[in-house]
């Protein structure tokens, strides 16, 4: 493969700024350049030193356009494509009124190839490169998505979704089958291109102890996989996961006293967490998944980003499509600002990126292979147009630095703000998702 040099505005990191000083962790060059050379980024810096050093790569030039890492969304239901953006529901009736039913077609590999095949070329549309999706309990919905993600070559992260109570019958599995089609999806596509299986029990409520305790013995075996679920997502949830484990502490130590807390481990949501659960999570080093698109949309409540950052808790970000309202990590990062705002804090454009990029590929133990403009890391590439509508233009107009030109992208912007999309080295056609 020939080497390939993209010249435009690059914006990277080598700190997270969310803990460190924000103008400490960016690496900004106004007239920047990334080398890349069979899948990977070779080098940034001066886009001027780096054609003079490698005079004969072909060169893309993006102007003034911002060239980034792509966008990783650390946590989202593929599944729900169809159903994005569904009326009027809080969590546990909005399961059983639109989530449920849709999930029920997958069993039907035509089907769930259809909508993971949309759904993989909805987010390249929007710039974001790595999905992080839980999938229904069919296996063949796992299969669709990985294949759909392999023909793509894009690095994703997926599992089947098991439950054995409070669902649907044609939703459930057993304690022993979700052990058994678990281990048969890990072992078929755990690092198998860019794919990367994740153990997943849908949340506490929905999983027998019996099965959360056999999903943990999996784990134990499979400690280099992830395992992701859901976290103290609304006050309703809380309460009835008491009412359902009476011995346990909290509501991560359903998790914990069943083998499934661990530093591999991916929480969704985490709005009401006690200072227990805080502790646990920082001193074992798992990560929570902001999700602020869908707690906004479905009334869940206001994520305390900077008091988990400040408690050394990872963290990522995601849309959490279809409860999260749109698929763009835009509009996601926009969210985000807005829940700092109403919690006292308000996110630098620099902070809303990390999270974006490093910060979900941190939270996935992909630090370094994906969501970084930087050597060595996978090229996988968002170009943005810090111009692309009117409204946002005429504001960009009027900045007087990077990040004055970049916030109203973030809060305006849409896939027309995506330039182009590079996935491992290779420039993406971004076909309209069918």
């Amino acid at each position: 493969m020939e080497q390939h040099i993209l010249l435009g505005q690059t914006l990277g990191f080598c700190s997270n700024p969310l803990v460190a000083d924000w103008q400490d962790s960016v690496v900004f060059d106004s007239a920047g350049g990334v080398l890349i050379d069979d899948g990977k980024i070779v080098a940034t810096g001066s886009g001027a030193a780096l054609r003079a050093a490698h005079p004969r790569a072909r060169v893309t030039d993006y102007g003034d356009a911002l060239i980034t890492a792509g966008f990783v969304d650390a946590h989202m239901h593929y599944p729900q494509t169809g159903m994005i953006a569904s009326w009027g529901k809080q969590l546990i009736d909005w399961l059983n009124t639109y989530t449920f039913p849709e999930e029920a077609r997958f069993g039907d590999k035509a089907y769930a190839d259809a909508v993971a095949g949309r759904t993989l070329d909805l987010a390249l549309t929007y710039g974001t490169t790595t999905l992080t999706s839980f999938c229904t309990i069919h296996p063949a919905s796992v299969d669709a998505f990985f294949e759909a993600a392999a023909l793509r070559n894009m690095a994703v992260v997926a599992g089947k979704t098991c439950m054995d109570r409070n669902a649907p019958d044609n939703l459930r599995d057993t304690a022993q089958t979700a052990y058994d089609d678990s281990k048969a999806m890990l072992e078929k596509w755990h690092g198998v291109g860019r794919a990367q299986y994740a153990i997943t029990p849908r949340f506490s409520p929905t999983s027998t102890p019996e099965q959360l305790a056999a999903l943990g013995a999996l784990w134990s075996e499979h400690p280099q996989c992830l395992m992701q679920t859901h976290l103290s997502e609304q006050k309703p949830e809380v309460a009835w996961v008491k009412d359902l484990f009476p011995q346990a502490r909290d509501y991560l130590d359903t998790y914990e006293a069943h083998g499934l807390l661990g530093e591999n481990g991916l929480y969704g949501h985490a709005i009401y967490l006690t200072p227990r659960e805080i502790d646990r999570l920082s001193e074992i080093g798992a990560a929570v998944i902001h999700c602020p698109t869908s707690n906004t949309f479905i009334g869940s409540g206001l994520f305390d980003l900077m008091g988990l950052a400040k408690a050394s808790v990872s963290i990522g970000l995601a849309t959490d499509t279809g409860g999260g309202s749109s698929f763009s990590m835009l509009r996601t990062m926009a969210a985000a600002y807005e829940i700092g705002q109403l919690r006292g804090t308000a996110l630098h454009p620099a902070q809303l990126m990390w999270l974006a990029t490093e910060g979900s590929a941190q939270a996935l133990k992909m630090s370094g292979q994906i969501g970084r403009l930087g050597a060595g890391a996978a090229a996988d590439i968002t170009v943005l147009d810090l111009g692309s509508t009117p409204v946002i233009r005429q504001r960009a107009s009027r900045a007087t630095d990077i990040w004055d030109a970049l916030f109203p992208t973030i809060m305006m912007g849409d896939d027309r703000a995506v330039k182009d999309v590079w996935v491992a080295g290779r420039q993406v056609s971004r076909p309209t998702p069918a």
